[in-house]
């Protein structure tokens, strides 16, 4: 798996419609085609994709999420920058989470002073400022990387709702 291929399926999950085309996810990603290709051909492979490459495994697709995201890219918040909003710094967590921290993906366009944390790939701020629902799901994927322990338990509930109703 690639970075990348977990912000493909997080902005399926967010389109909530199988009639996706490659093209527009590789317009609203900022990725170039053929690496969206590769990345459905990565994700059918793992079993995140159904055969047909539309429809995302969701149960699956959250448990990697849930138990694995973390081990497999990991993150530590860096220095001080200016960004677009992740983790407990975002919606919907920074309505529930009070924190004199801030965690923030680096970006020219961002309005927040944080901690760095390095983003999944290099336009996924940009992709997450154009798709409330995409930021919010990633935002609640980086809470399980930085979290603490009540930020984690958070973002996995509201990560379920999600996935169940297609928020």
């Amino acid at each position: 798996m690639s970075p990348h291929d977990i912000v493909v399926l997080l902005k399926i999950v967010s389109m909530d419609d199988s009639s996706w085309l490659q093209h527009d996810l590789a317009e609203a990603l900022g990725i170039s085609q053929s690496e969206i290709s590769k990345s459905i051909n990565r994700s059918k492979y793992s079993g995140l994709l159904d055969p047909t490459g539309k429809t995302v495994m969701k149960y699956a697709l959250l448990e990697f999420i849930i138990h694995g995201f973390r081990y497999v890219f990991p993150q530590r918040p860096g220095a001080l920058t200016r960004g677009v909003p992740t983790a407990h710094s975002a919606e919907p967590l920074k309505n529930l989470i009070e924190s004199s921290e801030q965690f923030v993906w680096p970006h020219v366009r961002g309005t927040v002073r944080g901690q760095a944390i390095t983003p999944l790939y290099r336009n996924l701020p940009a992709a997450a400022l154009n798709d409330s629902k995409l930021h919010e799901m990633l935002a609640l994927s980086d809470a399980l990387r930085v979290g603490k322990a009540r930020e984690k338990q958070l973002a996995i509930d509201l990560l379920h709702e999600r996935f169940a109703h297609g928020k």
